[in-house]
């Protein structure tokens, strides 16, 4: 990259109320029993990694339509006022339309979109990340609240923050 570009890898993610299960060990004989809640609640997680630095930036929301999206390419570009950002994300239907355009125009030359093949989740470094996430915060875990959920989602990001080159580990990159 040239002085002034960042370079992000982009998607979504289910942020479920519902524990997402994963082998365990437990005693021969014996099931361990993981609560969940009467009726599943699901949030969504958009999110951009930079690929050179390790940082994320990621909203949860309760839909991940159109306006979703072009929410998270405004908080990269207002987090990037000066520079060119790049943005490589899949071919979701929510990631063409009007809205998405629309902040691309407004971006004026500095916001690039590029598109993976549809349904190649492996070309998509960012896929790491969110399955390191639910390793670590909703696999066999049973939040009290939704809310209590979507607080332990951003306490996630917010840590790897400060530590980048964890994130950068996870997603293959190697920092600079």
């Amino acid at each position: 990259m040239k002085e002034g570009e960042v370079f992000y890898y982009a998607d979504e993610f289910n942020v479920s109320w519902l524990p997402t299960l994963r082998k365990m060990w437990s005693p021969q004989g014996q099931q361990v029993m993981i609560p969940t809640p009467g009726q599943p609640k699901v949030h969504y997680g958009l999110g951009a990694v930079n690929y050179h630095t390790g940082e994320t930036v990621v909203l949860i929301r309760r839909r991940k339509r159109r306006q979703e999206v072009a929410e998270l390419l405004e908080a990269l570009l207002e987090k990037h006022p000066q520079e060119t950002v790049y943005v490589t994300w899949d071919n979701a239907i929510t990631h063409q339309d009007d809205e998405v355009e629309m902040v691309v125009r407004a971006a004026a030359g500095r916001l690039i979109l590029l598109y993976l093949p549809t349904y190649s989740p492996w070309l998509n470094p960012i896929e790491m990340l969110w399955r390191h996430f639910r390793r670590e915060v909703t696999h066999c875990e049973l939040f009290l609240t939704i809310k209590d959920l979507i607080t332990a989602s951003y306490e996630f990001f917010n840590r790897y923050n400060q530590v980048p080159d964890k994130t950068l580990s996870l997603i293959g990159a190697i920092p600079k």
